[in-house]
């Protein structure tokens, strides 16, 4: 409780996926800004960073370290998980990559570590016994600190009560995708939000118009404090997440990839005028 006595809310962040993407030198990076110093400047702008590399190939424990340094107190990297775990027939035999993973380095991100993505290809159906044989690999803790895990899932037939009752089980969040193709689920499962913005446009200079903005960050408050959205769809509108503060990581990516830290720069203005 604050000493007004009202609930406080939790944390909100918003970002972009990756700090490496030429189109953005000279117009988010300055001029001549040396490519080693981009990460540095772009976690001075904003709060968190959604990091897609990790979905592709392994990292060293020296990279984690070197990221970590380079970065303010209290910026947060979400880390996608490697294709090789959600990539596969059968999740629940995916122990061995997830394995490998985890064996790399994270550790060394320290605090900064947040959000685990794990994407699942849009080919891939919900199959409820097979998708929880992989929810119970998911590690609770690394290195003795908690994980925070978000399920990306972009099939149909994961919109249903069944799925968002295993990601409440098992305390992971369900990604809310804001996608022309994917399915549109909002369902608060776990103690932190996880939204990924994909629909902007490279003409627009926030890449979401102001009053989307204004609505989104209307939306992340809401979450913020315990709450759920009523213009967002849900999988399962029976599910009545319990009212407490939760933090919420809110990513410009995709389209309008061109004016997206300008996106979440202008998001984070928002949050910080109350």
């Amino acid at each position: 409780m604050t000493q007004s006595g009202t609930i406080r809310a939790g944390q909100i962040r918003a970002g972009m996926g990756g700090w490496t993407f030429e189109p953005w030198e000279g117009t988010f990076y300055p001029e001549k800004l040396a490519k080693k110093k981009q990460l540095e400047f772009a976690s001075r702008q904003v709060p968190t960073i959604e990091v897609n590399g990790t979905y592709y190939s392994g990292f060293t424990p020296a990279t984690y370290s070197k990221w970590n340094a380079e970065t303010p107190e209290n910026f947060v990297f979400s880390i996608k998980g490697n294709r090789f775990v959600t990539n596969r027939k059968v999740l629940a035999e995916a122990g061995e990559s997830m394995a490998k993973f985890f064996a790399q380095g994270l550790e060394e991100l320290g605090e900064k570590l947040g959000p685990l993505v794990w994407q699942f290809a849009p080919t891939k159906k919900f199959e409820p016994d097979d998708f929880e044989g992989f929810l119970k690999l998911l590690p609770e803790k690394h290195h003795g600190r908690p994980l925070r895990h978000v399920l990306e899932v972009r099939h149909g037939s994961f919109a249903v009560p069944d799925f968002v009752a295993l990601a409440r089980k098992y305390k992971a969040a369900i990604c809310y995708a804001h996608h022309h193709d994917y399915p549109e689920f909002a369902d608060v499962t776990a103690d932190f939000v996880y939204a990924r913005l994909q629909k902007g446009e490279d003409s627009v200079p926030t890449a979401y118009k102001p009053k989307d903005l204004d609505r989104w960050v209307e939306r992340a408050k809401q979450w913020a404090a315990g709450g759920q959205p009523d213009d967002l769809p849900l999988a399962d509108p029976d599910n009545k997440p319990e009212k407490k503060p939760r933090d919420v990581f809110a990513y410009i990516i995709h389209e309008g990839k061109l004016r997206a830290p300008q996106g979440a720069m202008a998001f984070m203005e928002r949050v910080g005028k109350g």
